[in-house]
């Protein structure tokens, strides 16, 4: 297969008199294996009469597909926004001679997961598509849509979490997923605000930092980043407890050959070896044994791979079933998910070794729990529980995902449950061939982004001098948990940020002795704001306050109506003065006008069903108003309220006031330099 984004290399004269069009000459490898199709055609996991078109599918590029992310109280109007500009306007579009409109995803809840047949390159490139591309990325880029595989949605609706849940995500980059159960955990915050929390685990150090950007988004303080081999996750025991923490939702997404995904990675195709099923299953039992360990009674596991192999999937739910006997249970999900096209695990299939060569029970070559269950175990196990996706079913990729439910874990032998201290020291027998076949195991610490954060997590006394000049600056309530503040520096003083989390959150950061490798958690609530002489020189963040809203008084607060806003939105520092003498909104500028300086929050009613209120950071200086909204945020909300269209190209409007601010600098001083010249002519002409 030829090479991908090949460059010519600075000062490498060898290539100048290659021809231009050489990207032209890449073409895709071809999407067939013979050992793929053998290995599946034995397995005999579907139907004869359906291997074509089964087969033309996972040939074939996956349609996009995104969900708009059901935690905030816009997403009804994001929806709608979606249905009525973009929907229905492309109900005629058609792509290959097909219809693309968007539909709904049948099995999401409350139409909020779209699909749209055409492949996302496509999308990017054809001028029809264009709005909608743009639409998709101003909320993705703020968090109120999440462009997501259909597949990839299905365990994370399946663990039904609920805000009062500790929910654990033991291999969780991307992110996709973790950012799921952070919205269910925030589903009724409207309400009230959730006291559970979603601990995101993953192995490779890198990836742990980056998952952070998929779900920072939400701005959510019940959320903690962690880096850990799966299969050797630490016990946590909070202070004062008795007992270790145990979790009421699991999910074990484990690393796996990903031969379901070949309709995106088109690499599966060259790469499928049944080795790479063979050197995984022992990674993947012991990473769901663990979580089973950390399960409590009456909590729900889901375990779910991207592929289609029986060895990863059925096995290892098999050899749990075997192991934990009837301390757990699969769940019957069949009434769960309607509109959800699946089929049933299934209970036989042949087991081929790295030669393509079928093996019997007994070979020494392949682990003893890869084969399938006795006649016996296949009645008690009931793997028809599990839950297979097929592409051809309702257009998406393959998927494998099975529920398990813990019934009690004190019964049944201690050497099935017994957990001891060092439970989580001793490193289990991984065939030496998965290390060849996943990089999830790596631990290497590669380059990290720019953001990325080592120091220690320290939490601030409420009496701190400086939380002391926030709290009734801004009128906090006393119900405001003040003691969950801390900043992370070595120092363990507020010099720039002071950061917020859950009350269940700062548990799990103090807890006695810490095991946990910590790498996020938290979400900024005050920001030093400098060269600043005001009552208060902290600005409160725009991403807490969802959070912190409910507890402030009226005290820096001021409404405002939708004329003054626009201006704000699109002009950077506008003069107190002007905006008076616009009469944009009288009633803002006299209220405008009892404030001091410093931060305040600005409240803008809305008319009309569906539509959100908005509550956002408003700075106020001696002369001149600014609106704390970063740029991404400021374009989307710019189409959703004023259907103002902007480019990715855009500056924002910070930038263009400091570009003229530069150009009017520079202009003066090249005035300043013409009347000295003057000066000088004339001197030298009266001398004369």
């Amino acid at each position: 297969m030829g090479k991908r984004n090949f460059r010519k290399k600075a000062g490498d004269k060898k290539f100048n008199n290659r021809s231009d069009n050489r990207k032209s000459s890449w073409t895709e490898g071809p999407r067939e294996n013979d050992k793929w199709e053998t290995y599946y055609k034995a397995m005999n996991i579907l139907p004869e009469d359906e291997w074509d078109t089964f087969k033309k599918h996972c040939q074939s590029d996956l349609p996009l597909t995104f969900r708009i992310t059901g935690s905030r109280a816009h997403a009804k109007e994001i929806n709608k926004n979606f249905i009525d500009n973009h929907v229905s306007k492309l109900q005629d579009v058609e792509y290959e001679g097909k219809k693309v409109a968007p539909r709904n995803l049948a099995y999401y809840p409350d139409n909020l997961g779209w699909q749209i047949d055409v492949p996302k390159s496509v999308m990017r490139k054809h001028e029809q598509f264009s709005k909608t591309q743009r639409f998709l990325v101003l909320e993705t880029d703020v968090g109120n849509m999440s462009r997501q595989e259909a597949v990839s949605m299905i365990p994370p609706l399946l663990m039904d979490v609920k805000p009062h849940h500790s929910v654990l995500d033991m291999c969780a980059a991307p992110g996709s997923k973790t950012a799921q159960l952070v919205e269910a955990l925030h589903a009724n915050d409207d309400k009230e605000l959730p006291t559970g929390f979603v601990l995101a685990n993953d192995s490779d150090y890198k990836r742990s930092h980056m998952l952070v950007h998929q779900v920072k988004r939400l701005n959510s303080p019940n959320f903690v980043v962690v880096n850990h081999d799966a299969q050797l996750f630490p016990r946590i025991k909070f202070e004062g407890a008795e007992e270790f923490l145990k979790f009421d939702r699991i999910l074990c997404d484990v690393p796996c050959s990903g031969d379901g995904t070949m309709r995106k990675n088109v690499n599966v195709w060259k790469d499928f070896t049944v080795g790479n099923a063979l050197g995984l299953h022992a990674l993947q039992l012991n990473i769901l044994n663990r979580g089973l360990q950390l399960l409590k009674k009456g909590g729900r596991l889901v375990y779910s791979t991207c592929s289609l192999s029986p060895v990863e999937n059925e096995a290892v739910v098999a050899a749990a079933l075997r192991k934990w006997g009837d301390q757990i249970k699969l769940v019957n999900c069949d009434n769960e998910l309607p509109g959800l096209e699946r089929r049933h695990g299934i209970s036989d299939w042949k087991v081929f070794g790295r030669d393509m060569e079928i093996r019997e029970k007994g070979a020494e070559d392949v682990a003893e729990t890869v084969f399938p269950p006795s006649e016996e175990e296949a009645k008690k196990f009931n793997l028809q529980n599990c839950i297979r996706v097929y592409p051809h079913l309702q257009n998406t990729g393959g998927f494998f995902i099975t529920v398990f439910e813990k019934v009690d874990p004190e019964a049944g032998s201690k050497r099935q449950i017994e957990e001891t201290e060092d439970d989580s020291s001793k490193k289990p027998k991984i065939e030496t061939t998965q290390a060849q076949t996943t990089e999830h195991v790596k631990m290497k610490k590669e380059k990290l982004p720019r953001d990325a954060k080592e120091e220690p997590f320290i939490f601030l006394n409420p009496d701190n001098e400086e939380l002391v000049k926030c709290f009734p600056f801004y009128g906090f309530s006393e119900d405001f948990p003040k003691e969950c503040t801390l900043v992370r520096n070595a120092t363990g003083e507020p010099v720039r940020t002071i950061y917020y989390v859950s009350p269940i959150v700062k548990k799990v950061l103090t807890t006695p002795e810490q095991k946990l490798k910590l790498i996020h958690g938290g979400i900024k609530l005050f920001v030093s704001q400098r060269n600043d002489t005001g009552e208060c020189p902290w600005r409160v963040q725009n991403e807490s306050l969802h959070t912190i809203k409910h507890f402030l008084s009226d005290k820096r607060k001021l409404n405002g109506n939708l004329n003054v806003l626009e201006i704000l939105f699109q002009e950077a520092f506008p003069k107190i003065n002007s905006l008076r003498e616009r009469k944009i909104d009288e009633e803002f500028s006299k209220r405008l006008d009892t404030f001091g300086e410093g931060c305040m929050f600005l409240n803008v009613k809305r008319e009309g069903e569906d539509l959100e209120d908005l509550f956002l950071p408003l700075w106020k200086g001696k002369s001149n108003v600014n609106l704390m909204v970063n740029k991404h945020d400021t374009q989307e909300l710019l189409y959703r309220v004023f259907n103002i269209h902007t480019s990715a190209k855009d500056q924002g409007k910070e930038a263009i006031y400091q570009q003229k601010a530069l150009e009017e600098k520079k202009a003066r001083e090249a005035s300043t330099e013409t009347e000295v010249e003057t000066e000088a002519e004339t001197a030298v002409e009266e001398k004369n």
